[in-house]
């Protein structure tokens, strides 16, 4: 993989998103190079305040981002304006985009932490690849529940963690609040279902959540090792499946 992107803003190493990144521009390079166009359409599907969009327009992209909060999308705005970018911001949900975009006019749509909050998963991800071109991919970033079992078994919470593993929609009870997550498997099935081609399983978050952050804070060049750790073990066949989030590309 590339060498990790560093934060716009703070000049540190983006521990938490390095390896979509790392994903993300190898997949630009490769999509302006077939399409023979250095601008690319963008989709994020939920992208809320811009963590993703604002840096994919400072490359240059035309991204358009669709969110159910207004506040989120005034924020976006914000952060837009503050970066010299111009992000167009849509009111709406996942599931609505067939309504908001017309079809096949997106090079890469972002579906990242959004799976598990939508009320139909199949649903709102075969209205992504509805916007996508032919040649073109979209992103998705979702929960995993093994981890969720291990970060909840290491707090001492061992009841809620077995919960997890039996819970179909991976949660540890009803206060969990997040409505759902997805193992490697359930996120193949549901990019095949609608009609994309997965990708390699990347695991995101491997060991950043698990590190306190003091050891983050008090040690120079720790960040940064931490990243390069996590880009190793991003495609480990048995680390990735105990990642917090799991990021698959579905190509059309």
């Amino acid at each position: 993989m590339h060498a990790v992107g560093l934060s716009r803003h703070s000049g540190t190493p983006a521990v938490r998103t390095a390896v979509v990144w790392d994903v993300l521009r190898e997949t630009l390079a490769a999509r302006v190079a077939a399409a023979g166009r250095d601008r690319l359409d963008i989709v994020d599907a939920g992208g809320g305040t811009g963590g993703f969009a604002v840096p994919l327009a400072e490359l240059g992209h035309a991204v358009t981002v669709v969110d159910p909060s207004p506040d989120s999308l005034a924020a976006l705005e914000r952060r837009a304006a503050e970066a010299g970018v111009g992000v167009r911001a849509l009111q709406g949900d996942a599931a609505d985009l067939g309504e908001l975009l017309p079809p096949d006019t997106a090079d890469l749509v972002l579906c990242h932490s959004v799976l598990e909050y939508v009320e139909e998963p199949a649903g709102a991800l075969a209205a992504m690849a509805g916007l996508v071109r032919e040649g073109g991919v979209i992103s998705v970033l979702a929960a995993n529940p093994l981890a969720a079992a291990l970060h909840r078994s290491v707090s001492g919470r061992f009841e809620e963690a077995r919960r997890v593993l039996e819970d179909p929609e991976g949660r540890w009870g009803d206060r969990d609040p997040t409505p759902r997550r997805f193992t490697r498997e359930s996120l193949l099935v549901l990019l095949a279902g609608a009609g994309l081609r997965p990708g390699e399983v990347h695991g995101v978050r491997i060991f950043a959540d698990l590190v306190p952050s003091r050891l983050l804070d008090g040690e120079p060049g720790a960040a940064a090792a931490l990243v390069a750790l996590e880009q190793a073990a991003a495609a480990h066949p048995v680390l990735r499946d105990i990642a917090t989030q799991l990021h698959v590309l579905g190509h059309r």
